[in-house]
């Protein structure tokens, strides 16, 4: 892939094309869709001296420095200014937008993107390894339920938060299900 290419031109609206690496629920072009209203170009990615763990009663990931550790994802490809605004919104308080330098799987590019980073750096409810695969199979139709009303939210005046999103509607879900 030529450099060219991989500099994704500005989509129009946008003073500057972003490129955001993504390692969890953004990993599903459906996730995507819903927050973006496009899936934008993207290539396998590997970040390396990160760790990507589970977070104790969250279905979601959190990234933190991990010497010898590497997290697999895709960098997203001709984000705008708007899209960068609103996976901001989504990642909430508990992460910081950070650049980092990520390699093309294919091995032809190292190059800088923005990331999520968890924000709490010694929180004791991180542990194991995040497993995207998992993720799809257990939780992914309620997460993209969660997501869609997240954007719902966002339109309206009075937003609430993603983490609050997320807790309400987890807890109607647990309240509507009888398994323990």
């Amino acid at each position: 892939m030529s450099s060219s290419s991989l500099a994704v031109a500005g989509v129009s609206g946008s003073s500057e094309a972003h490129r955001v690496f993504v390692y969890g629920s953004l990993l599903a072009d459906d996730v995507v869709r819903v927050l973006l209203k496009r899936v934008p170009q993207s290539s396998s990615a590997i970040l390396s001296g990160y760790h990507r763990f589970s977070i104790k009663g969250r279905v979601y990931p959190a990234i933190l420095p991990v010497h010898n550790k590497q997290v697999t994802g895709r960098v997203l490809f001709g984000i705008t200014d708007l899209e960068l605004d609103i996976l901001d919104t989504f990642e909430d308080v508990e992460y910081e937008r950070t650049t980092v330098d990520v390699s093309l799987m294919d091995g032809s590019h190292r190059l800088q993107a923005h990331t999520y980073v968890w924000e709490n750096k010694n929180d004791p409810n991180l542990f194991g390894e995040w497993d995207f695969e998992e993720w799809k199979i257990a939780h992914m139709n309620d997460f993209l339920k969660m997501t869609a009303g997240f954007m719902e939210e966002l339109e309206l005046p009075e937003s609430k938060p993603r983490v609050a999103t997320y807790e309400s509607f987890f807890q109607q879900d647990n309240n509507r299900s009888s398994m323990p």
